[in-house]
């Protein structure tokens, strides 16, 4: 089971990881655009910053022995986070 601090550090995380994938995502598209030239490096410096955070987060969770396994999305709003951790496998919705 986890204890309220590890759920927020756990929220946290999942948090980022959510932005790091978007930025990521987007950087992609927005290398297409006449502006790039502006916001790329806008966009590089902010998933740089999440991605320290991203890693620190991570790290912290490791000492813990908690992990993600996996995200399944339920529906339009819902997703399931299977967590990993060292006593047993977790659930939240």
């Amino acid at each position: 089971m986890l204890k309220p601090e590890q759920r927020r550090l756990f929220h946290k995380f999942l948090i980022l990881e959510i932005a790091v994938q978007s930025l990521q995502r987007d950087s992609s598209v927005i290398e297409n655009l006449k502006m790039s030239k502006v916001y790329l490096p806008i966009l590089d410096k902010l998933l740089k910053d999440i991605s320290q955070d991203y890693y620190n987060s991570k790290r912290l969770l490791a000492k813990d022995k908690i992990r993600l396994v996996k995200c399944e999305k339920i529906d339009e709003y819902f997703s399931d986070v299977h967590i990993a951790t060292a006593g047993n496998h977790v659930v939240l919705r």
